[in-house]
């Protein structure tokens, strides 16, 4: 039997959807694509659950039903499925590669490998720059130009990848650290603590009676694909989705000590200790020193009074003035993980959601959440078949019909109502009155002028009904870059226009990013932190928002979406000149 992670498991699953796209198969594409998601989020290893439990306990997860399981049985079993094997020889093109540059999908990677024979990004590329993709037919000049721009977008994405697709790796390895016996401590450090935006490598820090038995498990994880070093008290190992990971064994009485040494940033670390330094102490990952009298170590919080300071939260140690507030006395607390009570951005199969409204309230009550609303994509997105007005409205009595049956869990009227070029909207204004949440969005002509761009966003913002501009940059992380934008001007009317900016909590979205976060804080202007899920599984990304709002210093009285739900439609219903 194959010892897979469940990240290439869904790698697999996601490469199959992709090439049953490319071939035009109807409904399997997005089977696929939801199994993908279910398995990369899914907790345990699922190498490990079939181990122990066969079929039955890989059909546990969630959107993996019985054609599914059996390809990922022989998946385990033979580190492949037929399946995936013929799709393959129908078009052996680097699909994942090719789609993951900006217009390059699924179908046009397809005409590229049958008029050019392009197979891998390194051929899209010399091909590009030899003039070939403008002649194709569907192409064109702008294509072209536009793919060598994501190419180069592409290489500065370096190595690191996105925190929500590893976090739950490392929570999963710290939790099966701290489980061994011996273990009295265990805990992932670095930028995986700090919940940042993407993520080098993994750190763990252990105290353990037992060193030895701790450096056998870790190189005994199933994700291990090499290891690097392997010593007593520190060992490195390659993951098999290409990170290194680092465990440090370290005495118990200097844990507090290494966890604030490992944890803070480059840039934070170096100011506590020069503020230790002037202070007649030297700090390093084994405690606080008065000469050789050791001060504190046990405790980060020891560490961090013995300096005359709070303990910062993770989020904080980056050295963007956290050292500064503390003597203004304006430290925020921040807001706590689990604190949303709904999610204001889902999309449903009425447009391009993988389940009904039904299916995603039902998880969305499951997870703890109070109310959802269910924001499907308008006309000018015909490619998923957007709703018109008569759509909309025919979408809400099928809301209301449901919110009968409900108990204990309201599901909102909303939309994310495309922005058009010159700044209107994709809906009447009569059909957005009768919305509980209007969300508005780009998704279309993203290479204006930033005056243009700017100017675009800004008028939507001033139409009285539109409550919230969702994902406001348009990145996608490691596919497309945020549109040019002056992101202080549209905070600035935020503000002005009483407009909420979204925190999409999506792993490839992240969009604000925690600066704008911090900035939208500093304005006074009112945030929102949703999943922009698509399926039943992505509601389970809200605590990644969290995360983004804390790096940007935002508490809980600045998103909307941790009030309750009276509360929340008092706000909503406020005329938009009064909202504060």
């Amino acid at each position: 039997m194959k010892t897979l992670s469940n990240a290439e498991i869904a790698a697999h699953l996601a490469e199959t959807g992709l090439r049953y796209e490319m071939l035009g198969v109807a409904f399997k594409p997005q089977a696929y694509e939801r199994a993908a998601e279910s398995v990369g989020t899914f907790g345990p290893s699922l190498s490990e659950v079939y181990r122990e439990r066969g079929e039955k306990g890989v059909r546990e997860v969630p959107g993996v039903g019985p054609g599914i399981a059996a390809h990922i049985i022989s998946l385990l079993e033979t580190g492949s499925f037929p399946e995936y094997e013929r799709l393959k020889k129908q078009a052996p093109i680097d699909v994942m590669g090719l789609t993951s540059v900006e217009d390059v999908g699924p179908k046009r990677a397809l005409v590229l490998w049958q008029k050019l024979k392009i197979r891998t990004v390194a051929d899209l590329e010399a091909a590009a720059k030899a003039g070939k993709i403008r002649k194709l037919a569907g192409f064109g000049e702008k294509t072209e130009a536009k793919i060598l721009k994501s190419l180069e977008f592409l290489k500065t994405q370096g190595g690191r990848q996105i925190l929500g697709r590893v976090l739950p790796l490392a929570l999963r390895m710290e939790a099966e650290l701290r489980a061994l016996r011996g273990v009295k401590h265990a805990a992932v450090a670095g930028s995986v603590r700090r919940r940042q935006e993407t993520i080098g490598d993994f750190d763990f820090l252990v105290t353990t009676s037992d060193p030895e038995a701790v450096m056998k498990k870790f190189v005994a994880f199933p994700e291990v694909a090499e290891v690097l070093e392997h010593g007593p008290t520190k060992t490195t190992v390659r993951l098999r989705n290409g990170m290194n990971a680092d465990v440090r064994v370290i005495p118990d009485e200097s844990y507090g000590a290494a966890l604030q040494y490992f944890t803070g940033d480059k840039q934070h670390n170096i100011l506590v200790r020069e503020l230790a330094i002037r202070q007649g102490l030297k700090l390093n990952e084994y405690g606080l020193w008065k000469g050789k009298k050791l001060v504190a170590c046990r405790t980060e919080e020891d560490v961090y009074k013995a300096l005359g300071l709070p303990c910062f939260e993770p989020e904080l140690r980056t050295a963007s003035g956290e050292l500064e507030a503390v003597k203004r006395h304006e430290l925020p607390k921040l807001i706590k993980y689990g604190a949303l009570r709904g999610d204001l951005q889902v999309q449903s199969d009425w447009t391009d959601g993988d389940a009904s409204i039904e299916a995603m309230a039902a998880e969305a009550k499951r997870l703890g959440l109070e109310y959802l609303a269910v924001t499907d994509h308008t006309k000018a997105l015909a490619m998923v078949g957007g709703l018109n007005d008569a759509g909309v409205r025919r979408q809400g009595l099928a809301i209301d019909k449901l919110n009968r049956k409900l108990k204990g869990f309201t599901v909102l009227k909303g939309t994310e109502c495309d922005i058009l070029k010159d700044g209107s909207l994709d809906l009447k204004d009569e059909t957005l009155a009768g919305l509980d949440f209007v969300g508005v969005s780009i998704h279309s002509y993203f290479n204006l002028s930033r005056a243009a761009q700017t100017t675009r966003m800004i008028k939507a913002m001033r139409n009285p009904h539109v409550d919230a501009i969702l994902h406001p940059t348009g990145r996608v992380i490691g596919e497309r870059p945020p549109y040019d934008l002056d992101i202080e001007a549209v905070i600035k009317a935020a503000r002005e226009t009483g407009t909420a900016l979204e925190i999409d909590a999506f792993p490839e979205r992240s969009d604000l990013r925690d600066e704008h976060v911090r900035l939208a804080v500093k304005a006074g202007v009112k945030l929102v932190i949703d999943t922009d899920a698509h399926d039943p599984s992505h509601l389970a990304y809200g605590d990644l928002g969290v995360a983004i709002a804390r790096r940007g210093w935002a508490t809980s009285k600045d998103i909307l979406n941790t009030r309750k739900l009276p509360d929340l439609l008092k706000w909503l219903r406020t005329p938009k000149g009064k909202r504060r």
